[in-house]
């Protein structure tokens, strides 16, 4: 049976947006629920943020990670942000701030 090919608008979008740029998604901190993570570059990480996983400020110009919930209502609007090794392992450990 030959491939089908669909133009890259007519593709299902099964990748979380925000800001137009794609999400991957991951299992969150409690390893129940799915979040949609991004990438954010040092050029483009111009504030300061506090990493719900360590409670340490990330100072502007460092590379990170927004991660928000995908079966919240808020969704987007619930995102955090945080430092790239917090977020790998917070498997391991608790959170240090309270996911609100």
């Amino acid at each position: 049976m030959p491939r089908r090919h669909h133009r890259r608008s007519d593709r299902p979008d099964a990748s979380p947006t925000f800001g137009g740029a794609t999400a991957r998604t991951e299992t969150g901190p409690s390893g129940d629920e799915d979040y949609a993570v991004r990438s954010i570059p040092g050029a483009r990480a111009v504030k300061p943020y506090r990493c719900p996983g360590c409670d340490h400020e990330i100072a502007p110009g460092v590379p990170h990670l927004v991660v928000w919930p995908l079966d919240r209502p808020g969704g987007a609007n619930d995102r955090r942000h945080w430092h790239t090794g917090c977020w790998s392992g917070r498997h391991t450990r608790g959170l240090t701030r309270r996911w609100s």
